[in-house]
């Protein structure tokens, strides 16, 4: 079970333009495509967390105040490039771009605003850096906000992004509104009654449209009613207002009589992920396209399983039923085609999406999670097993099974330790949960995964023969299939060592996927 936090990193900021160069260059020798337009979009990402891990760098330093700077003009110049080239490739279907768009493009190539970035910034400053849940969690694709925004004719406009998320996502909403260069504030105060920092600085322009971009609402619903609070007070007209968030349900449980107010005076601009990617017009645009370019033509359009209803696609009682947390599950299908049944399941957007990619692969290849067809733009696509149990009590009473969970989990445990390691400062180390003394006889569970984490990595499981993982419709990497079982540590049910089980369960109206499978407790 993953609990939220507001997770946050240190990184040099050197370092996050050396990877953004890397996107940039991988993008540009991509043939046209959905692969493409993933890097586009992931260099977006990260360019927008350049602006932010800036901008509160300056936040702080002025007090806790937003304040205009020019290394943070100079990042969001390099976060527009970027959008332009995310905008031109969806709105094209991942085309390749005609000449004479291509020599316009390279006028204003975002190769420019890095450098121009790099000769702003010391090579050794660092920033914290925030992790915008949409991006990881949520399934929000910044060409919604392009979308939604898109269809609104009236001009001039003010685009104003609240940081974390907002300023990757106001970039996206500037290109399509023609606001070259976008505001960023971060909202201080109680997370329910948020208020914006600006000292004596104005916010509203006079006679334009104001555009407030961010994900959410959440809970209250605050941070955006700051924003139109602040444009209220400063004689904007509520019809010159619009709000531009991540979901169209308002603002939640802990919103205040005023909060309700002030977003009801605001238009609200939504594009959503079944709108934009799961039923999108264009089939270019489409999630069940993606996965037919890896595994084939589909017998039957995607079945979602997402809010738990994994649960009740195997035949056991409603008793055996295992606890979830709907609301937490990332976006999931399953997908039936000619070559069986594949778990499609969205894991993120962005680098560390990537590195997630990479580690499930390398699951595979040691035998304790299933094959891996690839990667499409945040959708990972992976073999589905039906034919597994899932973990109820009465299987959990039976010795035998018990001990091989015991060992399973003991071996992948100690696996992603040694091929995976955490850094050091985050969570607790083996070493110190375990004392010396017990022979290896009389050891613990916990006594033995430590010796099992000090020995070298043994990677590769049972042979169920080859296959290649692609990423974006590419290929990828050759890799053995020896891998059955898709297997973060709380997924393991039953099976010899090695081998953990399926974490879902085929949903209704599969037909060629097998009515019984692993249940698990719900994550994200």
């Amino acid at each position: 079970m993953l609990v939220y936090g507001d997770a946050t990193r240190r990184e040099p900021a050197a370092q996050m333009l050396a990877r953004l160069r890397n996107l940039l260059s991988a993008a540009q020798a991509s043939p046209a495509g959905i692969g493409r337009h993933s890097l586009l979009v992931d260099a977006l990402i990260e360019a927008g967390e350049l602006v932010q891990g800036l901008a509160d760098a300056r936040f702080h330093a002025a007090g806790q105040r937003d304040v205009r700077s020019p290394e943070v003009d100079a990042a969001m110049a390099l976060a527009m490039a970027v959008a332009r080239l995310c905008a031109r490739s969806w709105e094209t279907s991942f085309s390749p771009e005609p000449p004479a768009l291509e020599s316009a493009r390279r006028q204003g190539a975002p190769e420019d605003a890095l450098a121009a970035c790099e000769a702003l910034l010391s090579p050794f400053e660092e920033v914290d850096v925030k992790q915008p849940e949409g991006y990881a969690f949520y399934a929000l694709y910044p060409d919604g906000h392009f979308v939604a925004a898109k269809r609104l004719q009236c001009r001039p406009w003010r685009v104003i992004g609240l940081r974390s998320i907002g300023t990757s996502l106001s970039a996206m909403v500037a290109v399509a509104l023609g606001d070259a260069a976008p505001l960023t504030l971060r909202p201080v105060g109680h997370p329910f009654d948020r208020r914006l920092a600006l000292g004596n600085a104005s916010l509203a322009m006079p006679a334009a449209h104001h555009a407030i971009v961010d994900e959410g609402p959440g809970l209250s619903g605050s941070s955006m009613a700051g924003v139109i609070r602040q444009l209220r007070n400063e004689g904007v007209p509520a019809d010159h207002i619009h709000l531009f968030p991540g979901h169209a349900n308002g603002p939640g449980v802990r919103s205040g009589p005023e909060v309700r107010a002030l977003w009801a005076q605001a238009a609200t601009h939504v594009v959503g992920f079944d709108e934009l990617i799961l039923r999108a017009e264009n089939p270019a645009h489409r999630l069940q396209s993606w996965v037919e370019a890896l595994i084939g033509p589909l017998h039957a359009p995607l079945s979602e399983v997402t809010a738990g209803e994994w649960r009740h696609a195997h035949d056991g009682t409603p008793d055996e039923l295992p606890p979830a947390h709907p609301w937490q599950e990332r976006r999931k299908f399953l997908a039936s085609g000619g070559d069986g049944c594949w778990l499609v399941k969205f894991i993120g957007l962005g680098h560390a999406a990537r590195q997630r990619f990479g580690c499930a692969k390398a699951l595979a290849e040691a035998g304790f999670s299933p094959a891996v067809a690839g990667l499409c733009h945040g959708f990972m696509v992976e073999r589905w097993h039906g034919d597994m149990a899932p973990l109820s009590p009465a299987r959990l009473g039976n010795a035998a099974l018990r001990a091989r969970l015991i060992e399973g989990l003991a071996d992948y445990i100690a696996f992603r330790a040694r091929s995976f390691p955490a850094p050091g400062e985050s969570g607790a180390l083996a070493a110190g949960l375990v004392r010396d003394g017990p022979s290896q006889q009389h050891r613990s569970p916990r006594q033995r995964l430590c010796g099992r984490m000090e020995a070298p990595p043994q990677r590769g499981g049972s042979a169920a023969g080859p296959g290649t993982a692609r990423e974006n419709g590419q290929p990828h990497a050759r890799m053995g299939m020896a891998g059955e079982w898709r297997a973060p540590l709380e997924d393991r049910c039953r099976g010899p060592p090695r081998r953990p089980r399926p974490d879902r369960l085929p949903g209704p109206g599969l037909g060629r996927c097998r009515r019984r499978g692993g249940a698990r407790a719900a994550r994200r």
